[in-house]
C-alpha cells in the first residue's frame, strides 16, 4: 500500500493528512529520474517535509479525541497528491504539477518527453479515491470532515517557489476561501501562538480538499499547517530537535479544538 490510513475515534471528524513526509521512491519510478543518486538525495532533503509523520503521530498521542490519519508512504517525487492533475495547477509553470518534471532548482528531473499518465493512474488516482472515501465516511458518521494538512517548509526560499518573496513566518496557515472558516483559522492561531509569528497564505497558500468535495461541499472544512523547518529540525534533511514535541502539543490542541 502506498498510503496508510490509521483509524481514529469513531466520532472524530478530524483527518490529519501527512502528504510529503516520505523519501521512498519505488525502483521502477527511480529509473525514470535523471538525477544521480547523490543529487537525488539532495533533492529529497529540500522537498521532503521531514519528520512530519512523527509530528502527527506525537500529536495524536496527546489528543483527547484521536483523529484519523492519512499518511503518504511515497515521496512527492513519485506523485504529488495535493496538486491538481490538470491545467488548473499553477505549479505546472515550474514543472511541478502532479508529476514533477523539474527540480526545486528548476533543473531537469525527468526527460522532456516524459508521459505522466502511468504514474497518475498507478499512484495519484488511487490515493485520491481512498482519501475521498475517508471524507465520505466521516461525513456519513459525524456530519462533517475537518482536514488538517501537515507540512513543513524551508527557512530560505527555493528557486521553484512562485511566491517565495513574501514573509516566511514560523507558522504559515494555508486557507481556502470556501473550505476554511474563520473560526478554524482562529483556533489554529491560538494553538500555535507561542512560536513567534503566524501568517495566512504566505509563503504557501490553500489547503487540500478532495476534488469530489472541492468548492461544493461546505461540510468539508480544511486548513494547511506549514511549519518553518528551523523551528523543529536541522536543515536540510537533518534530525529533529527540541521544537518537535512543542509543535506536537500545539497540533494536539488544534485537533481537539474543532468541536
Amino acid at each position: 500500500m502506498n498510503f496508510q490510513l490509521i483509524e481514529g475515534a469513531a466520532d472524530s471528524p478530524v483527518i490529519l493528512h501527512v502528504p510529503h513526509s516520505s523519501r521512498r521512491i519505488p525502483a521502477a519510478v527511480r529509473g525514470g529520474i535523471l538525477l544521480s543518486d547523490a543529487a537525488l538525495e539532495r533533492e529529497l532533503d529540500h522537498l521532503t517535509d521531514a519528520h512530519t509523520e512523527q509530528l502527527a503521530a506525537a500529536a495524536v498521542e496527546l489528543a483527547g479525541t484521536p483523529p484519523w490519519r492519512f499518511v503518504n508512504q511515497l515521496s512527492r517525487l513519485v506523485v504529488d497528491p495535493e496538486r491538481f492533475p490538470d491545467e488548473r495547477e499553477e505549479m505546472l509553470a515550474v514543472g511541478m504539477g502532479a508529476v514533477y518534471t523539474r527540480t526545486t532548482h528548476r533543473e531537469a528531473l525527468r526527460p522532456s518527453d516524459f508521459d505522466p499518465a502511468e504514474l497518475l493512474d498507478r499512484y495519484f488516482r488511487p490515493y485520491a479515491r481512498a482519501f475521498t472515501e475517508l471524507v465520505r465516511d466521516r461525513l456519513a458518521v459525524t456530519g462533517r470532515a475537518v482536514i488538517l494538512d501537515v507540512h513543513s517548509y524551508p527557512t530560505t526560499a527555493l528557486p521553484y517557489e512562485l511566491h517565495g518573496d513574501g514573509p516566511r513566518p514560523p507558522i504559515c496557515l494555508g486557507a481556502d476561501a470556501f473550505h476554511t472558516p474563520p473560526e478554524l483559522l482562529d483556533r489554529a492561531a491560538a494553538a500555535f501562538a507561542e512560536f513567534g509569528g503566524i501568517e495566512v497564505n504566505t509563503p504557501f497558500a490553500g489547503t487540500y480538499v478532495p476534488l469530489a468535495h472541492y468548492g461544493v461541499d461546505s461540510r468539508v472544512t480544511a486548513l494547511m499547517v506549514e511549519i518553518r523547518r528551523d523551528t523543529y529540525m536541522l536543515e536540510p534533511g537533518g534530525p529533529p530537535g527540541s521544537g518537535l514535541p512543542r509543535l506536537a502539543a500545539a497540533l494536539s490542541t488544534l485537533i481537539d479544538a474543532p468541536t
